[in-house]
């Protein structure tokens, strides 16, 4: 009886081996050479023909899975990271084709995770992602079969130009989900940015995209393309539809300040900060002259919060107000608000100073200390987001413009981001990390092996 599993024995045949290394299952080819010292036949191992899993059968040595994804099963290599509940391939690859069929000499998994791959060693457009393919087609083999090498920069641009980009918004979505609760997300701040040079001859058709990011664990849970006869005003509803906020508190600057998104957000059991300027009739001039009102404030404890760096000294000092019972009688569409906010920043660098102060309404009743914390998670969105992808992926100055292509590149720089976000150390900058994916294919491994949920 043989001492090895069926499913490992079935690949033997003539001159070959079978052997159990650490309880791993290896294949080697053989041969038999007469010694005429000793007189006897002696067994000589001519090199390892593959390794064995019950699950993905015989994969050959330098490929780390075998074929095509099987249905349900993950592209990535057996025990070398925890069982990923989501990866990139296994739900993007589900992506409807726009190809015609005599036109697919690459599939659909193979383009996007060459895509993937480059954006994140730090390629900017379509002619740097068929270099980086030519250069690391040994590497990409090892995942997936790319049997017609690599696809070319104008077949990689037709096939974004032509893929559907809700289908592709979905498909993120479903990435993605559940990474707010798993990641600890109490915040989770809401702007948008536009992609500077994504028109096409147009200014005004610039691609304009409202994402939602977790601020403590850095990662993006969506975004929603702006349409171009509108704005994050109608943007924003759509996003809260899908976007999980229950236990979560929403931050929004002040173009999003509106009560019907407020209700919207309580009516999902979340919480929000919204910032406060002139685009809500008098609320703002009326938070701001009770602001001023020695008498109203004098009893007002603040929270004082420091932050020094980059040779400056920032010193912010909020307050908080929840007796806001005359905020609801004189702003009845407002009657979520529970507080109302003042943040004053005093700005030092060198000889210079500077001083801003700020307003904000909210569905909290917190303490002050809490509330500025809140408030600074919101910033992440512009310095460790939008700042990264104009500093870092170059977006602004990106010339993919034409179609789907503009939006489905920001889908793939946020899958990439939140990726390499997982895997680098604490204090490692993404720009530096992208590098390293470059240079280093196993650092490339641990990025795209990431577990997102």
């Amino acid at each position: 009886m043989s001492k090895h599993p069926e499913w490992a024995t079935k690949y033997k045949e003539k001159n070959t081996e079978l052997r159990c290394i650490k309880g791993r299952y290896y294949l080697y080819k053989i041969t038999h050479k007469w010694d005429k010292e000793t007189k006897k036949s002696k067994k000589i191992t001519l090199g390892q023909i593959g390794v064995i899993t019950e699950n993905e059968g015989l994969i050959p040595t330098g490929m780390k899975r075998k074929g095509r994804i099987p249905e349900g099963e993950s592209v990535y290599k057996e025990g070398t990271s925890p069982p990923l509940e989501s990866n990139f391939l296994d739900d993007f690859s589900k992506l409807s084709d726009p190809r015609s069929q005599r036109n697919q000499l690459y599939s659909v998994d193979e383009i996007l995770f060459v895509t993937l791959c480059a954006v994140i060693c730090g390629a900017e457009g379509w002619g740097d992602i068929e270099d980086f393919g030519k250069s690391k087609l040994e590497y990409l083999r090892q995942y997936l079969d790319y049997s017609n090498g690599v696809p070319s920069d104008d077949t990689v641009r037709r096939f974004y130009r032509h893929i559907d980009p809700k289908e592709f918004e979905q498909l993120f979505r479903h990435w993605i989900s559940g990474i707010a609760k798993n990641a600890g997300a109490q915040v989770i701040a809401i702007d948008g940015k536009s992609s500077r040079h994504s028109f096409d001859g147009d200014e005004t058709k610039m691609i304009h995209v409202v994402s939602a990011f977790a601020t403590d664990a850095r990662i993006v849970l969506g975004q929603e393309k702006v349409s171009e006869k509108s704005n994050e005003i109608t943007a924003i509803p759509k996003m809260l539809e899908w976007l999980d906020i229950r236990g979560h508190i929403v931050t929004i600057d002040a173009m999003g300040c509106q009560y019907a998104i407020a209700n919207r957000i309580k009516a999902k059991e979340g919480d929000y900060i919204f910032s406060l300027k002139g685009n809500q009739g008098t609320l703002a001039e009326d938070v701001k002259v009770y602001f001023e009102d020695n008498q109203l404030t004098k009893e007002i404890k603040s929270a004082i919060d420091y932050d020094k760096g980059h040779g400056r000294i920032e010193t912010r000092e909020c307050w908080v107000v929840t007796d806001v019972e005359w905020i609801n009688k004189a702003h009845p569409k407002w009657a979520s608000i529970n507080s109302i906010i003042k943040i004053r920043s005093i700005r030092e660098m060198g000889t210079k100073k500077t001083e801003e102060i700020r307003y904000y309404i909210s569905s909290l009743e917190d303490k002050p200390e809490k509330v500025i914390a809140n408030i600074r998670s919101h910033w992440a969105i512009e310095n460790s987001l939008h700042w990264v992808l104009d500093m870092s992926f170059n977006q602004d100055y990106s010339r993919i413009r034409k179609e789907n292509a503009p939006y489905a590149m920001a889908i793939i720089n946020h899958v990439a981001i939140n990726l390499i976000q997982l895997a680098k150390p604490k204090k490692q900058s993404i720009k530096r990390m992208r590098k390293i994916c470059g240079w280093d294919s196993s650092t490339l491994d641990n990025v795209i092996q990431q577990k997102i949920s």
